[in-house]
């Protein structure tokens, strides 16, 4: 065995020299491949039968390497990953093999991809899918399918689609197992999704009782998604353990990787057998391939292939990876054929170093450098074909372009597409992958238990455990959370609605109190969020507020109580004033409207004065006349009568302008008369951000952060207290004799403090919105079914009622009274007055353009040649006739 590996070492790092080397003409009549495969396993005998098809097509095609022939050796691992499979290798070498096919597992191709760096053979894999197998690392290593990167995110979309957020990872303890899962895991946090528990396998011989032994842990953790990234040697195995142990059942999630669907498509006698009944609701994926006519034809003669490789045994089922088998040997001819054309040679050059090992039974000083193998690379890096499984095609970095994944959900006998993943489009139905018709998400899905309803993805474990819930011991406002005395029972309105919510869920849950806090002065909501992110709680109920920095390290549920930060300060009662009357109205308002009241008389004067003999006579009885008529209208009491157009149309508008002052007028005498007027030294917020006022906060609350950060209150004027008879005394005492001018705290403790308390009110308005919840540590499944609790304890009345059983007090006589009178501003009614004064000026402007008209007439007949002054005398002569004509 040293031997063995001590020739392995020499390959990988003995360097080669040019000794010697062996040409093949320009067009040879035969070039030597080689393929590794493992003839038992159900990916290499499908793909050793497609192989062998493939250079038989090429050697009968003319149109293809022009005369040259393939000749090809397929070598048997014997399901080995590791030794059989290096040996395998060096023997292909020996032959001046230009390009190895396979190998099949990736943990071979890691190993023999070194090997290949060093003789450099191209190594064309069509079913090593590890992620790690990358270009840079192995750049002599080509997939010719796609990588696992694809599929593990096909396999994060689809746990994002259902909204589950931990998943239990299944898979076989190598690099194929290890880097997929390492994938997944990747792809998962960025849909803020993680793997919560891994099951590694190790690769071969595994009991079952190894089996049985994991999937009895795996039921006792909450997670119920699981992803099987396993062989199919003992994947079937494992579904049928766990079909043994109830883990196939209603809630359970499985979602297994393209082995599922390979054995699926490569034993048709599956479907009739016995193991179908194990894997009932489970989803796989397949990678997708195009219908096409080469395709169809391929499987036409897919039986009479299978026949032909072994008579003796009924035909088995082609599966994906035997049409990627064909494609590579198509692939390959390709970029020989694109060498020979191109005049280049096939050549190989000794290796100086395999001499130390001369006369061994590998023959291994027979093995050397293929000079051509780069150029050969290149080569089949630029193929640009169609094939079975549709255009071959590599990016930059050496994949397959346009990855795209069938997801397929196993029901009865069969399976049924659900929908598609591609790179481009993520999830989505349709016909095939980006089709124009095709739109987001799946198709309903058949989970274990033969439901229709997307499961929750997690339970609670079955290891008996219960939630540990933190309660604060709260020394102050316990209506909202309190201990009972002499017990480990909570009680409070907090306390009754997680209990209601928690009633609520479709699940059992099993949880205790825990307290916090030692009874004397109130616990900090933030140490306790703490506690519960470094594992002491898996959950805190309370009366904890929801800020922005607790969410950026819990998770909230939906909020149960909305809150705020008010302002409460002493308030004390206004008297009533004699001039009270004159309240409504600010003193702009009042001489607008005096001013109006004698406009609106003047031009009702001038336009009635020369008809109407009610607004004739000496000239103090015309101003008599003109005040009251004006203010009279404030009554509709006027007793002179208005007969022109003009007149009536000013008249009309006023009168709606007076009954609007008049009804906001009486409405506005009645609030200050009949609600009590309040006054208070402090305004609001803004008063208190303006002033050098000492202010009262609750210790250890959001309230002195949000003053100090965000309203950037210094902190010397913070005056923190602790209890409710200290916001009492300190409100009494007043700034002046060491108190607070107010306190700044949240409403519902505001409300519970006011109830009992009238010589203080609230202040103005609620000047920040936040709300109460329950927190849970980060992605708690249950934090989601707790809001959707809570909100249909809001729907069925149920969390009023637990409200109005804690929180519902007699309010002091004075809530309800007003802080502030509120007059009526010459703002609100502007319109009004505009309305009235265009009135007045259209009136006007008529009236004198028909006199200026009569006047023109007249003057045009019976003044010609006359003076300036005599024209004026005769207009004023005029209208004085007019008026008595139109009295007439």
């Amino acid at each position: 065995m040293n031997k063995v590996w001590f020739l392995v070492l020499v390959i990988l790092y003995g360097g080669f020299s040019s000794k010697g080397s062996s040409n093949v003409s320009t067009r040879p009549s035969s070039v030597n491949i080689g393929a590794i495969l493992s003839f038992n396993s159900t990916i290499g005998r499908v793909a050793k039968v497609a192989i062998q098809a493939a250079v038989d097509d090429i050697n009968s095609d003319a149109m293809i390497l022009n005369g040259t022939k393939l000749n090809i050796s397929i070598l048997d691992t014997k399901l080995s990953t590791g030794f059989l499979g290096i040996m395998a290798s060096l023997r292909l070498m020996e032959n001046d093999t230009v390009a190895i096919i396979g190998p099949q597992f990736s943990v071979m191709a890691h190993v023999i991809s070194h090997i290949a760096n060093e003789i450099q053979v191209p190594l064309l894999s069509f079913a090593a899918t590890d992620p790690t197998l990358t270009s840079l690392q192995f750049p002599y290593f080509v997939r010719t399918t796609h990588s696992d990167l694809y599929q593990m995110t096909a396999v994060a979309e689809i746990v994002d689609h259902f909204q589950w957020r931990d998943v239990i990872a299944i898979y076989v303890d190598d690099d194929h197992g290890r880097n997929g899962v390492a994938a997944l895991g990747d792809k998962l946090t960025e849909k803020r999704c993680k793997i919560s528990y891994k099951v590694p396998f190790r690769p071969n011989n595994i009991t079952r009782e190894e089996i049985n032994s994991e999937l009895v842990k795996v039921a006792l953790i909450e997670s119920r998604v699981i992803i099987l990234h396993i062989y199919s040697t003992f994947g079937l195995e494992l579904l049928h353990v766990a079909q043994s142990l109830g883990m196939m059942t209603s809630g359970y999630v499985w979602i297994a990787t393209d082995w599922l669907s390979t054995v699926l498509d490569s034993d048709p006698s599956l479907s009739t057998s016995p193991a179908m009944n194990d894997i009932q609701g489970v989803i796989t994926l397949r990678i997708h391939t195009p219908d096409s006519n080469i395709k169809k034809t391929f499987i036409s003669r897919w039986k009479k292939l299978t026949q032909k490789e072994d008579p003796n045994h009924d035909p088995f089922g082609l599966n994906i990876f035997g049409l990627y088998a064909y494609d590579t040997v198509w692939v390959l001819a390709h970029a020989l054929d694109a060498i020979l054309k191109d005049g280049g040679n096939l050549s190989f050059s000794n290796d100086s170093s395999s001499n130390m090992l001369k006369g061994d039974t590998l023959l291994l000083d027979a093995m050397g450098v293929f000079v051509n193998g780069s150029m050969l690379l290149k080569k089949i890096l630029e193929v640009n074909t169609t094939g079975l499984t549709g255009q071959m095609l590599f990016d930059s970095n050496g994949n397959l372009m346009h990855p795209a994944y069938e997801i397929i959900n196993v029901i009865g006998t069969g399976i049924r597409r659900i929908g598609y993943w591609s790179e481009t489009s993520g999830l989505h139905t349709g016909e095939a992958p980006n089709h124009s018709n095709s739109s987001e998400g799946l198709y309903g899905v058949i989970w274990p238990g033969q439901t229709t309803q997307t499961p929750r993805g997690w339970t609670f474990g079955t290891n008996g455990r219960q939630l540990r819930i933190g309660v604060p011991l709260e020394v102050n406002f316990r209506e909202f959370v309190s201990r009972i005395e002499g017990t480990d029972m909570f009680g409070g309105y907090c306390i009754d609605v997680f209990t209601a919510a928690l009633n609520l869920l479709p699940y059992p849950v099993p949880f205790k109190f825990i307290p916090y806090g030692n009874g004397k002065i109130n616990p900090s909501s933030l140490e306790l969020l703490h506690l519960m992110t470094n594992g002491a709680f898996d959950a805190v109920v309370g009366d904890i507020t929801i800020t922005t920095n607790r969410a950026k390290i819990v998770d909230f549920t939906q909020p149960y109580v909305e809150s705020g930060l008010v302002v409460v300060a002493p308030i004390k009662k206004l008297k009533s004033s004699a001039w009270a009357f004159l309240t409504p109205f600010a003193p702009i308002m009042w001489f607008v409207t005096g001013m109006f009241f004698l406009v609106v008389g003047a031009v009702v004067w001038i336009l009635e004065r020369r008809i109407n003999d009610d607004f004739r006579g000496p000239a103090r009885r015309q101003l008599v006349t003109i005040i009251w008529f004006s203010f009279s209208t404030l009554y509709f009491a006027q007793r002179e009568k208005t007969v022109s157009t003009l007149g009536r149309f000013v008249l009309i508008i006023w009168l709606f302008v007076v009954l609007i002052l008049n009804s906001s007028y009486t409405a506005s005498l009645t609030s200050i008369l009949t609600v009590e007027q309040l006054s208070s030294p402090v305004k609001g917020i803004e008063s208190l951000v303006t002033s050098n006022e000492r202010i009262g906060f609750q210790r250890d609350a959001f309230s002195e952060n949000y003053l100090t950060d965000e309203l950037n209150i210094h902190k010397s004027r913070l005056v923190p207290l602790t209890s409710i008879s200290e916001y009492e005394k300190a409100l009494k005492d007043g700034p002046a004799s060491g108190g607070v001018a107010a306190i700044i705290d949240e409403r519902p403790y505001m409300e519970l403090f006011l109830s009992t308390r009238c010589e203080f009110s609230i202040i103005g308005r609620e000047f920040t919105k936040n709300g109460w919840g329950f927190a849970f540590p980060k992605d708690s499944p249950l934090a989601i079914d707790m809001s959707t609790a809570i909100l249909k304890l809001s729907e069925n009345g149920d969390l009023q009622r637990i409200h109005d059983k804690w929180l519902t007090r007699r309010a002091c006589s004075s809530q309800g009274a007003k802080e502030s009178i509120d007059r009526l501003e010459l703002k609100s009614f502007w319109g009004l007055f505009l309305l009235s004064g265009a009135a007045c000026f259209i009136a006007l402007l008529c009236y004198v353009t028909r006199m200026a008209y009569r006047f023109s007439r007249h003057s045009n007949t019976n003044l010609e040649g006359s003076s300036n002054s005599t024209r004026l005398r005769s207009f004023i002569s005029y209208v004085n006739e007019k008026e008595g004509e139109d009295k007439i």
